[in-house]
């Protein structure tokens, strides 16, 4: 008995598909008594074919090539019925049929080793997602923080836009948001790059401006040993928001290469901090750039910063519009204590609702809240994989916000 077990269940490769395994077999059966059953002049045999055909998209190869015995089997016990195996109709009948099922049971074996090398294309990109984009502390310092990221490639969990945060020596929070030109599996190596030179310099050069012309130094030296110059011979670069919250006083500061600006969310008003100086993108060595300067800014108790990739307000409608994050985040009804979870809960519940639940580039959202003093508590470093993380983020509640404005 437990020998039979197994080779059924070696058998049922799809979970998933196991019930609906009954339809060809009831196929075969009605097919066959209507037939025998028909005038000899009614050929209903050549039908039988349907059977494996529908068995190749709900189960695996084997099952395949057992419903298409049976559908053979079928076919020869017709034939006994009607006439005999030696009348030329039944031979070419029976011939065709056990072709037929060869030729499924081919195509299928296809198709699960297709689907097996996509699994592991996508566990190479989980285990990249874990090695990279490391799940930024949902405490750290005086913050809570929430994120979301969402590849737009198919075949993987991870794309061109980054996130991290890390602990400066002041004491202070330092916070990255970025995004390599491309999208896929293509730009990770690129993503690694910045990433790692974000890594390096957060806890050595005190000064944002100094961390930031770090990081382009070494995205320019290095980036082009990474990036896929095979498929995308263009320019490689990368646009970055670089962010140092300190843990003690009312302000925070920012450095903007080629990145859309953050919003702040304050009570009843949200606004687009737009830099007075930006700089070019990470990685274009080649261009004059001026000396960096960081843009300084009220962050109080209360008040969350909005991070986001231009795959967010580039994302279009089925009519073509694209997405007013600022003016959608300004609607979102407020519910006091939602936290950072529940405003990137509001987002990307808007956002799908926008796309109609269809993305066309990768997306990453990083929502930054600083908390009372009363509140705080000590760094909290949570390494589940982000799909896990997410899954925890409340689904009520979000920020205070009614008004738009502009400028820092």
């Amino acid at each position: 008995m437990r020998f039979r077990r197994w080779s059924m269940d070696r058998l049922l490769e799809r979970p998933s598909g196991r019930g609906l395994v009954a339809v060809p077999l009831v196929l075969i059966v009605v097919i066959t008594l209507v037939d025998i059953h028909s005038p000899t002049d009614v050929h209903l045999g050549p039908l039988l074919v349907i059977a494996p055909a529908l068995t190749a998209s709900i189960a695996g190869p084997r099952l395949t090539a057992l419903v298409g015995l049976l559908a053979v089997g079928a076919q020869v016990l017709i034939a006994v019925l009607h006439g005999g195996l030696t009348t030329s109709n039944h031979i070419s009948q029976m011939i065709a049929i056990t072709l037929l099922s060869v030729l499924i049971v081919i195509f299928c074996r296809a198709g699960e080793r297709r689907r097996q090398e996509l699994n592991r294309v996508r566990s190479v990109s989980e285990a990249a997602q874990r090695v990279l984009l490391r799940p930024p502390p949902r405490r750290v310092g005086p913050l809570r923080m929430a994120w979301l990221y969402l590849a737009a490639g198919d075949e993987a969990k991870i794309g061109g836009d980054l996130f991290a945060v890390a602990r400066a020596a002041h004491p202070s929070t330092r916070a990255l948001i970025g995004d390599v030109r491309g999208k896929g599996l293509a730009s990770i190596g690129e993503a690694s790059v910045v990433l790692g030179a974000f890594r390096e310099g957060a806890h050595r050069h005190a000064l944002l401006p100094d961390l930031v012309a770090a990081m382009d130094d070494s995205v320019a030296r290095n980036l082009e040993e990474v990036a896929d110059t095979e498929h995308d011979a263009g320019e490689h670069f990368v646009t970055a928001l670089v962010l140092d919250i300190p843990d003690e006083g009312p302000h925070a500061e920012m450095v903007t290469c080629g990145h859309p600006p953050p919003l702040l969310v304050r009570e009843h008003q949200v606004t687009e901090l737009a830099p007075r100086q930006p700089a070019p993108p990470l990685g274009m060595g080649e261009l004059p750039v001026p000396p960096l300067r960081s843009d300084r800014f009220a962050f109080t108790a209360g008040d969350f910063l909005v991070l986001y990739t231009d795959g967010v307000i580039e994302a279009r409608s089925p009519t073509g519009d694209f997405y007013p994050l600022a003016e959608r985040v300004a609607s979102f009804p407020s519910f006091p204590g939602g936290g950072p979870d529940s405003l990137l809960n509001h987002i990307h519940r808007d956002l799908l609702a926008h796309t109609g639940g269809r993305l066309n580039d990768d997306i990453a959202l990083l929502v930054i809240e600083r908390v009372p003093t009363r509140h705080l508590l000590r760094p909290l470093l949570d390494g589940r994989p982000m799909a896990d993380q997410a899954a925890d983020a409340h689904p009520d509640g979000a920020p205070p916000s009614r008004a738009r404005g502009r400028g820092i």
